[in-house]
């Protein structure tokens, strides 16, 4: 039996031409890294700019007079109350309490909501949501004509600013504004992003994201700008403490244990996985941040021990190029959780030391 055939964005030419090293990623062909390397790519969004092609992720439109009620019981947070324009990001959870998938919800007015959703489980949640629809709603999946382009770092607005004019991108955190002008199209600008920095994501007609691209590039020639990778895109948001779907949650994880609670109004009436969140809290195991103490990196999947007993398993693990130090994630036994103990981590056979922490291990100064 052959592959499925692996999809690609309009902007796959656009990444070979920059040097993009392709590689199979949730069915899609995607760059891990350009030629400067993920070390570098990781940097520039630190401390200058970079940019990244996220038109792989799913987008999906909820509308109707009933589209609040039926995200509020679909989505753990809490919806009521937003202004036009606001963005506000939640997990989606199942009856037993697991993530089905984590997303942000754009509210465009009462009656329309973008949400956008992970690419690996796009097919997954616009089933889920078809099957728990009710009242007068509809789900429209239009993830095909979408493009999305991630521009991340401290001089991104300052970049984006030479292409629209000044109220085109809001000034607060996880909002948006729609229907803005750029490069002769429509898009929509937020100021979302999964890197810990200061930055927007941009949606447009799929078909114009590689001339807004090569906009962008021309733009921030003189800021530093670099295309970057998915390798980057992971330690960037691993170094800021942000989670990644099928690691630190997944279906059997609950968003109390990925330490999400903040995200989980459990006031609200009612939502899909309520009860057996209920049932689930204090939560058995929790998530926490490890800091590799002496030498050794730590990756996924690989145990976790402390005073020889095994309390837990990692969930990501890397060497994070701007904090320069190894960390990793791991959802470990609550009652042995204990921030500034120190464990051990089998790594190939060998146990590496480490030490509990917060696992937001970067956060950028306001």
């Amino acid at each position: 039996m052959s592959e499925e055939k692996l999809k690609r964005t309009s902007l796959y030419d656009t990444h070979v031409k920059y040097g993009g090293k392709m590689v199979p990623f949730a069915g899609w062909e995607m760059p891990v890294q350009y030629k400067a390397g993920v070390i570098s790519e990781h940097m520039a969004v630190r401390t200058k700019a970079g940019m990244f092609d996220v038109s792989h992720m799913g987008e999906i439109v909820c509308k109707g007079p009933d589209a609040l009620a039926n995200l509020n019981m679909l989505l753990t947070n809490d919806y009521a109350g937003m202004a036009d324009g606001q963005a506000r990001y939640s997990p989606m959870c199942n009856e037993e309490g697991g993530v089905v998938d984590d997303l942000i919800v754009y509210k465009k007015n009462d009656e329309e909501y973008l949400m956008v959703v992970n690419a690996a489980n796009k097919d997954k949640d616009f089933s889920w949501v078809k099957a728990h629809q009710s009242g007068d709603v509809t789900f429209e999946d239009i993830s095909d004509t979408v493009g999305q382009i991630a521009l991340q770092g401290p001089l991104a607005r300052k970049i984006l600013l030479k292409l629209v004019s000044g109220d085109a991108v809001p000034q607060e955190y996880y909002a948006c504004t729609f229907d803005q002008d750029m490069c002769g199209t429509k898009v929509m600008i937020s100021t979302t992003g999964y890197t810990g920095e200061d930055g927007v994501e941009i949606y447009m007609p799929m078909e114009k994201a590689p001339e807004i691209w090569e906009a962008l590039m021309e733009a921030g020639k003189d800021e530093g700008l670099i295309p970057c990778g998915l390798g980057a895109r992971d330690t960037l948001r691993l170094e800021a403490g942000m989670p990644l779907y099928g690691h630190e949650m997944d279906d059997t994880i609950t968003p109390k244990e990925a330490l999400l609670s903040i995200f989980v109004k459990m006031d609200k009436p009612d939502f899909i996985g309520k009860t057996a969140i209920e049932a689930k809290t204090p939560p058995a195991r929790k998530k926490v941040g490890l800091e590799v103490v002496g030498r050794g990196i730590i990756r996924e999947h690989m145990n976790v021990y402390r005073d020889g007993k095994k309390i837990g398993v990692t969930t990501s693990g890397t060497m994070c190029p701007y904090i320069k130090k190894a960390v990793a994630c791991a959802l470990i036994d609550a009652d042995a959780r204990e921030l500034g103990e120190e464990v051990e981590v089998e790594v190939r056979g060998r146990m590496v030391k480490a030490k509990m922490v917060k696992s937001q291990f970067y956060k950028r100064e306001q």
